[in-house]
């Protein structure tokens, strides 16, 4: 097995070579993460991913690192910080710092202060104007780092994988590359993948664009599929636990060599949304959305380690899997589910209280993302559900900016109003009743990549199983939230 490091953007002396073979292992806290490609063998990075195709000296790699499951990891970025004295090419102040007026970058100390949101949760700021016809106005917005404009938003996220790329049901987290509104494409059961690879290649150019400040020339429409091409056959995991060793043996399931043969369409196994009615069998056996045929049971990669004694810690992340899997959630107040569908799945005004499980929202078989295009509000970036002092479950999003959007009545703000760090969906199509919405990331690659959730809220992944204990309630023991915390460490 070979292990590697990436730091500052480049591979560690001890394997410096333009090319990672597959099979190659990135160390990380829960033990080791594999991408292994589908073309070529490994990963080039001689390739236009990692070419700097803009003027700042930014790739495509800058953000998406071949050590962090290919997106980037706080760690990973305050490394490159002090080996860097702040001046490797990802910080730049057109979005890595936390605002671009009224810093000073020019001395050490400015720009550890500049980039601390970057150095600390990996954030970067993405600067949005509100659509001009918005059914809302942004009536205040208190950024700790002066960005106050409330024409032109600055969010602050996290960078989203640039692998596992087939089983995307929406590009961004708040789908701006998927929709419309944008010159792209809503990924459908239909469309599907032409639309996915459509958006991708748009996505490739916007970013150049916008993170690397290009002039729009490049990448040209041959680079751009030449992009999508590497990104499509990129499959991330991890490989090796810290405390269960490989996650192959004993029968387990993990890593990333089963990825490119896992079977998926669009709203496969969706309990939310039914697209189509029955359909027709599909190549391999598949029927098309609307089949009725949802399970709870989404990963099955730890089936095998539930026979092994209580003791090993691969039966506790087999417990870990039947958790995620069967454990009952109450979901209530969650924009996008509770507002929008019924039981039977159709869209009819809503349903206060559904009982679901993780698999609800993370339904894609062995995989974890929605497969269906919904953005989600569970509450990560709302101040009212996230003040830790009020227990050890709630995020900390001090380091946010509040943002108050009121809804307009006859062309003037009303009382209706939300206070959010992120306006989500909302930046996008104009809506009020889409506030704060996001998509659901791809599950599998989790240790490579902290922190969570679309802000770096949850440091950890046991931050995150805190957090869904508070906010819906999932009701687990201390042995449970090891256990589950163990099964999503080698995801």
């Amino acid at each position: 097995m070979v292990i590697s490091r990436t730091v500052n953007g480049q591979l560690s002396p001890s394997s410096n070579q333009p090319f990672i073979p597959n099979g190659t292992s990135f160390p990380n806290l829960g033990g080791a993460s594999q991408t292994y490609s589908t073309s070529g063998g490994g990963i080039n990075q001689t390739g236009l991913f990692f070419q700097s195709l803009g003027t700042n000296g930014r790739s495509c790699g800058s953000c998406h690192q071949p050590s962090d499951g290919m997106s980037v990891s706080a760690l990973n970025v305050s490394l490159r910080f002090i080996q860097s004295q702040g001046l490797d090419p990802i910080f730049r102040t057109v979005d890595g710092s936390n605002c671009d007026h009224n810093i000073d970058v020019s001395t050490l100390a400015g720009r550890y202060s500049a980039y601390s949101l970057l150095r600390t949760r990996g954030l970067i700021r993405i600067a949005l104007a509100v659509p001009a016809n918005a059914d809302y106005a942004v009536t205040a917005v208190n950024n700790p780092y002066a960005c106050n404009e409330t024409n032109v938003i600055s969010q602050y996220r996290r960078p989203l994988p640039a692998t596992n790329l087939p089983f995307l049901t929406t590009v961004m987290w708040d789908g701006r590359e998927s929709s419309p509104l944008t010159g792209t494409t809503k990924i459908l059961f239909a469309n599907y993948p032409t639309s996915l690879q459509s958006d991708l290649a748009h996505q490739s150019l916007d970013a150049t664009i916008t993170h690397a400040q290009g002039d729009g020339t490049r990448p040209t429409p041959a680079e751009q599929q030449e992009i999508v091409n590497f990104e499509m056959a990129l499959f991330t995991a991890q490989s090796f636990g810290l405390l269960t060793g490989p996650l192959n043996s004993a029968g387990g399931n993990g890593g990333p060599l089963p990825l490119p043969t896992m079977p998926f369409f669009v709203s496969i196994n969706s309990s939310i949304h039914a697209l189509l009615p029955n359909g027709p069998e599909q190549p391999g056996g598949l029927v098309t959305p609307g089949d009725g045929q949802f399970t709870s049971n989404i990963f099955n990669l730890y089936n095998a380690w539930s026979a092994l004694p209580s003791y090993d810690f691969r039966a506790s992340v087999a417990r870990g899997q039947t958790i995620f899997n069967t454990r009952p959630i109450t979901i209530t107040g969650v924009a996008g589910i509770n507002d929008d569908v019924s039981q039977g799945g159709l869209v009819s005004g809503g349903i206060a209280s559904l009982t679901g499980t993780c698999g609800t929202c993370h339904d894609t078989p062995n995989v974890g993302n929605h497969s269906f295009p919904t953005p989600l509000n569970i509450g990560t970036g709302d101040p009212s559900a996230t003040n830790p002092s009020v227990n050890m479950g709630q995020l900390d999003i001090s380091y946010l900016p509040q943002i108050t959007v009121c809804q307009l009545i006859n062309g003037q703000p009303s009382d209706n109003c939300k206070t959010t760090s992120d306006l989500g969906q909302a930046l996008i199509d104009g809506q009020f009743a889409h506030v704060g919405k996001i998509k659901g990331p791809i599950l599998r690659g989790l240790s490579a990549r902290a922190p969570y959730f679309h802000n770096g809220s949850a440091q950890t992944l046991l931050d995150v199983v805190h957090f869904y204990e508070n906010r819906f309630g999932l009701v687990l023991s201390p042995q449970d939230e090891l256990d589950l915390f163990n099964f999503l460490s080698v995801l």
